[in-house]
């Protein structure tokens, strides 16, 4: 291993992690249950809130499982490699994994939003901070009872915990980097939020705000 080039090491992770990423397992599951296209309804979202539309609860967990666990295997891979040497390589790898799931190249680069894919690189990179944002998206989203609201708001506040536990200026950057892409994937849920029409659990969403939601 010492004879890789850190530079071989870098173009690998982003390479590996964007690979694993954007595989797109709400799509595949529901099209081997014999769903058809997720993305033909709800917000056309291939992630597990989407695919819980359909009525199959297992079949959403199954894809909030394998999209935390791609980021999660991209981000303990490269750790476990080359952490000794490149202290936030796990971390970029899963970072990769997260902007594939949101633009995968076999879907034209329209993804999910790349929540769960989030939480399973901040639970195998930083531990802490993925203890952090589930404590606080499950507070979040029992009092504004929103997952928009919840998943904002713990994007927003985990490049601070980072800061906080003293991480590198690397580590920080880039989880300032995936808040940052969070937040223009959500940019409709946003809009809702500010105009008072983002549905609350348990609401369906009108055909209007289907219509406008962006392949998510």
């Amino acid at each position: 291993m010492e004879s890789i080039p850190d530079t071989a090491i870098w173009a690998g992770a982003a390479i590996i992690g964007y690979l694993l990423g954007s595989i797109p397992f709400g799509l595949v599951i529901t099209q081997l249950a014999g769903l058809g296209d997720i993305r033909a309804i709800g917000s056309g979202n291939i992630g597990a809130t989407n695919v819980l539309r359909t009525g199959r609860k297992d079949l959403a967990a199954a894809t909030f499982l394998l999209d935390s666990g791609k980021a999660g295997l991209a981000a303990l891979l490269f750790a476990f490699l080359f952490a000794d040497r490149i202290p936030a390589i796990g971390l970029f790898a899963g970072a990769m994994a997260f902007i594939g799931h949101c633009f995968p190249v076999w879907l034209q680069f329209k993804g999910g939003k790349g929540v769960a894919t989030y939480a399973g690189l901040l639970f195998a990179a930083v531990w802490q901070i993925g203890l952090f944002a589930a404590v606080c998206w499950l507070t979040v989203a029992f009092l504004a009872r929103r997952s928009s609201v919840a998943a904002l708001t713990t994007a927003l506040f985990v490049p601070v915990v980072a800061w906080g536990l003293n991480l590198s200026l690397i580590h920080v950057l880039i989880l300032v980097a995936l808040t940052a892409l969070v937040f223009w994937r959500h940019a409709t849920n946003i809009k809702r939020i500010l105009d008072g029409t983002e549905p609350k659990f348990g609401q369906g969403k009108s055909k209007t705000t289907d219509a406008e939601a962006p392949a998510p």
